[in-house]
């Protein structure tokens, strides 16, 4: 078996509209299509980072009254996503200017690399990496 890449990641969120002005309005993800679904009352909102072979897609599934994310202790299963940028420093500024809080930077002790810490609407941790 060969697994090529990352085709696409899917979250659930609570608030369909807040959800679309902070991933496509905040972040810059661009709209691939954008579905009611009668069936199941609900929004899917199909998004893409990048462009190409190397072009991911983020799927946002808007659930009416999802539960809440549990937190610490974490659960098993998604634990964050992962941007990588080229300067974490700048990137944190332009968030805190759209009033997007991030962590603290600090290094991977790993890779030595810069990182930080922010979160979408539902509280679902990103992070930048540099």
């Amino acid at each position: 078996m060969k697994l090529n890449a990352i085709h696409h990641v899917a979250i659930i969120v609570s608030d369909y509209e807040a959800a679309k002005d902070f991933y496509v309005g905040k972040l810059g993800f661009a709209v691939v299509r954008e579905n009611y679904r009668e069936s199941r009352g609900d929004w899917k909102l199909d998004l893409r980072l990048g462009e190409g072979e190397g072009a991911v897609e983020l799927e946002i599934f808007a659930e009416p009254n999802p539960p809440k994310r549990v937190n610490r202790p974490e659960a098993c299963g998604l634990r964050h996503l992962a941007f990588r940028v080229e300067d974490v420093d700048k990137t944190v500024a332009e968030l805190e200017a759209m009033g997007i809080t991030c962590e603290p930077v600090r290094r991977d002790e790993f890779t030595d690399k810069k990182m930080t810490f922010f979160f979408d609407p539902d509280g679902l941790p990103l992070e930048l990496h540099e």
